[in-house]
C-alpha cells in the first residue's frame, strides 16, 4: 500500500525555509502547485502553520535532500515506514445503518422474510444490520406496526448491495436440506368417488370341433324333418 506525506503544507513550510530545494521540487514532494509553494515563501498563505521536520518524521532522508538540492531536476522520493500498521479488520456484526434508513429496516425485513423464506436470522441481520428480536416480531407480525408496514427491497432502500443480497441467498440455498422423498398421498374428494373402471367382459370359448359336428347334425335333421311335412 503506498504511503502519503503527513501534513504536507507544514512540510513545505519547513523545505522552503531550511532547504534550498526548487518550489517545483517542494511542490511535487508535497502534491501542492508550484504557486502555492511560492505563495508560502512570499508569506502570503499557510500563516500560522508550524513548519514540520520530514526527518524528524521519517519521511524524508538527509541524504534525500542533498541529492535534491545538489540536481534541480530530482525528484524527492517518499521514504519507506519503518513500523507497518495493519489494517483495520472489518468488524464481524450487524451492518451499520445510517440514522437516516433506520425506519425502513421493518419494510426491507418483511420484503425479504416473503420472498427469501429461506434466509436465517443471522443472514438477515448481516443484510440490513437488525436484531434477532425485530425479525422474530416481523415472522410472528407481533410488531408494533405490522399493520403499516409495506413491504421494500433492501436494495432498493440502500441497506444492502445487489451483490451482498445475492451472496447470501445463494448460501442458503447451498445449506438447505434436500427435499424429502414423496410418499403415498391421500386421494382428493373427486379422485375418491370416481366409479371404477368397468371391467371388459370375459371373452367365451370358441366352440370345439366335435360341438361343431353335433350342430351340423342338428340342422340335418330338422331340414329332414321339414322336408318330410312338405310331403
Amino acid at each position: 500500500m503506498s504511503t502519503q506525506l503527513l501534513m504536507p503544507k507544514a512540510t513545505a513550510i519547513w523545505l522552503v525555509d531550511n532547504t534550498s530545494l526548487s518550489f517545483k521540487q517542494i511542490a511535487e514532494f508535497c502534491t501542492l502547485h508550484e504557486l502555492e509553494v511560492k505563495a508560502i515563501a512570499d508569506g502570503e498563505a499557510a500563516q500560522g502553520i508550524k513548519g514540520l521536520d520530514p526527518v524528524l518524521t521519517g519521511q524524508l532522508s538527509r541524504e534525500e535532500i542533498e541529492r535534491g538540492q545538489n540536481d534541480p531536476n530530482y525528484r524527492l522520493k517518499l521514504a519507506e515506514p519503518k513500523v507497518r500498521v495493519p489494517g483495520a479488520k472489518r468488524r464481524k456484526g450487524p451492518r451499520y445503518t445510517p440514522v437516516s434508513r433506520r425506519q425502513d429496516r421493518p419494510s426491507a425485513i418483511l420484503w425479504l422474510v416473503r420472498n427469501h423464506p429461506e434466509l436465517k436470522d443471522a443472514q438477515i441481520m448481516r443484510l440490513v444490520g437488525t436484531t434477532k428480536a425485530t425479525i422474530q416480531s416481523i415472522r410472528e407480525r407481533t410488531h408494533w406496526n405490522i399493520a403499516n408496514l409495506q413491504p421494500s427491497d433492501p436494495v432498493t432502500l440502500g441497506l444492502c448491495a445487489q451483490l451482498d443480497l445475492d451472496m447470501e441467498v445463494q448460501k442458503a440455498a447451498k445449506d438447505a436440506p434436500p427435499p424429502a422423498a414423496e410418499g403415498p398421498r391421500l386421494l382428493t374428494p373427486e379422485e375418491s368417488v370416481q366409479p371404477e373402471a368397468a371391467e371388459e367382459p370375459t371373452p367365451e370359448p370358441a366352440p370345439s370341433q366335435d360341438e361343431e359336428l353335433d350342430a351340423d347334425t342338428v340342422f340335418a335333421k330338422l331340414k329332414s324333418l321339414k322336408s318330410t311335412d312338405d310331403e
